[in-house]
């Protein structure tokens, strides 16, 4: 059964933080997975879902900084990953499923933003290879530890996919680079991710959700030049926030994935996009303020991506 894509009325909303969704949640003997979880949204998401009695495994590129980032928070380890190298997520996924342990929270935090045009593996494109195929051959590969009857699998997209739905004809961007349309891509790609896995393993009692965190500053913004932050209101000429009302702090922009990862409400429910810490509704032709756009949400289409991916990343547990 499919879940409609309408708010619920969870009772929170974008002020909530990771430790109000969290409470009476004791999530003693879970697993979570959490990419990039020591910078940003994922260091809190780490820090939350510990407190409430999970261990964290931690896939990391830059592992050393990670251990830094994540020393003193009991529960979290960590271990090397680098998702735009398909060897890399071949080997962390081979050294996890070796270690025996099974999965109840796989959360696809890591991600790249507005980045200068780069090429990773057989010259994708980095945002899309990074923030989507690397994530879909790491679910995929981990696809044997990820419990049944039970555990979810959380994409990390953004109100970004606004910016660009599929372009089936060019996906690597070999022509007319743009930085925030290929970020738009590329959330819209996890949005898609979610979708068709929702569809494939609800019978066996995985579900998937995709979501936008809110406005946060975090380090994903290190390939913006101060300069265009500037332009685009997020800042003055100081380097201050212009409106930090704005904005949401990391411990409320952490929530909606937190929330999605672990809490009851989404019982039986999966295959949505979710925002605020509710399901988000369609959004509104004209309106870039919230909600989800059609080309994300498109069974159709989410099934052409899936089989594009396992194509190109040579990888499909199902």
């Amino acid at each position: 059964m499919s879940t409609a894509q309408h708010k619920i009325g969870s009772g929170y909303d974008a002020h909530s933080t990771a430790d109000d969704v969290l409470a009476g949640i004791d999530l003693s003997g879970k697993l979570a997975v959490v990419t990039g979880g020591y910078s940003g949204l994922g260091l809190e998401t780490t820090r939350a879902l510990t407190k409430a009695g999970a261990r964290v495994v931690v896939p990391a590129r830059r592992p050393d900084t990670a251990r830094e980032a994540l020393a003193g928070i009991d529960g979290a380890e960590v271990d090397t990953l680098d998702l735009g190298d398909l060897d890399s997520v071949r080997a962390f996924a081979e050294r996890f499923l070796a270690s025996g342990r099974t999965i109840d929270l796989m959360i696809d935090n890591a991600g790249i933003m507005a980045c200068p045009e780069t090429r990773v593996g057989p010259g994708w494109e980095a945002q899309f290879a990074t923030n989507h195929l690397g994530h879909f051959a790491l679910v995929n590969r981990l696809w044997p530890a990820i419990a049944p009857g039970g555990a979810r699998v959380v994409s990390v997209s953004s109100r970004a996919h606004h910016f660009s739905g599929m372009r089936w004809d060019d996906v690597h961007w070999r022509q007319g680079y743009d930085k925030w349309e290929a970020y738009g891509q590329a959330k819209t790609a996890n949005v898609l991710f979610a979708v068709h896995l929702d569809k494939l393993a609800a019978d066996q009692g995985v579900r998937a959700f995709a979501l936008h965190p809110g406005g946060i500053h975090t380090p994903l913004q290190r390939h913006i030049p101060k300069e265009e932050m500037i332009e685009r209101g997020w800042m003055d000429e100081d380097g201050n926030i212009v409106n930090p009302g704005a904005f949401k702090t990391p411990e409320q922009g952490a929530a909606t994935q937190v929330w999605a990862a672990t809490s009851p409400q989404l019982d039986g429910m999966g295959g949505v996009y979710l925002e605020d810490c509710d399901i988000a509704e369609p959004a509104v032709d004209g309106d870039v303020s919230g909600g989800v756009k059609a080309w994300a949400t498109d069974p159709e289409q989410a099934a052409r991506l899936w089989e594009l991916s396992a194509e190109l990343t040579g990888v499909n547990a199902f």
